[in-house]
């Protein structure tokens, strides 16, 4: 090993962990005991541990509830379930939880030796972990192009829309004034009842003089609006 491992062993029978200790500690190991659940947790937030070996039966928090907590703050630590009569429920909730094995008391030199050999590989061959922030910059990086595209397509299109404005503000103003004159001529001859034919001969060249000049502009200033809107949708 080109490097110390750290392995909390997590059991109220003290005997255990010298087992532990004597096994592993020879491979290269630096073995550390925990009597109950509590005070493994403890350890487990003050320092970086490589694997965790506890029992399933101790008093308080079971070796499964150790389990269930160090995967769901750690969930890349290995961690080995020690049984000597263990349940198939407990097997089906260790292995829900994520453990790397279970072992069986009595325990032997051999089995102790490859089950922390076999969870240290299963870690080193596990892919890294992918970080939320290694996540998240592909897509802040899209987010942003597409606000840059955004604002340089509102850029060019401002002279443009602004140009449209402009070239078609007069003639809508004429053809206005065209359509309202129409209309008052028409209502000052319809005043005598002797000129209606005379009325409708001199504004109807008014209306559709307004109708030919309005129409088009008013398309265009129309067309204008609705692509502006558009453009400037989120």
């Amino acid at each position: 090993m080109s490097a110390t491992r750290k392995v909390l062993v997590v059991d109220d029978d003290p005997v255990v962990a010298k087992s532990f200790n004597r096994v592993l500690s020879s491979k290269g190991y630096a073995v550390i005991s925990a009597s109950n659940g509590e005070e493994a947790l403890q350890k487990l937030g003050a320092e970086k541990y490589d694997l965790v070996f506890t029992d399933i039966k101790m008093p308080g928090m079971s070796g499964i509830e150790v389990a269930e907590k160090v995967k769901a703050s750690q969930p890349w630590l290995p961690v080995v379930i020690i049984t000597g009569y263990g349940t198939q429920a407990d097997q089906a909730r260790a292995e829900a939880v994520g453990v790397s094995s279970f072992l069986n008391k009595p325990l032997s030199p051999e089995m102790i030796e490859s089950s922390a050999f076999e969870a240290m590989e299963a870690l080193h061959s596990a892919p890294a972990p992918v970080v939320a922030a290694e996540v998240a910059a592909p897509v802040v990086e899209v987010v942003a192009k597409e606000s840059r595209a955004k604002n340089i397509a509102l850029f060019l299109a401002a002279p443009i829309v602004g140009l449209l404005y402009i070239a078609a503000a007069p003639f809508v103003g004429a053809a206005m004034l065209a359509w309202f004159g129409g209309k008052a001529l028409v209502k000052a001859i319809r005043r005598s009842e002797n000129a209606t034919r005379i009325a409708s001969a001199v504004a109807a060249p008014f209306i559709g003089l307004a109708f030919v000049i309005a129409l088009p502009i008013v398309g265009i200033g129309a067309l204008g609006w609705v692509g502006t809107k558009a453009m400037f949708k989120d």
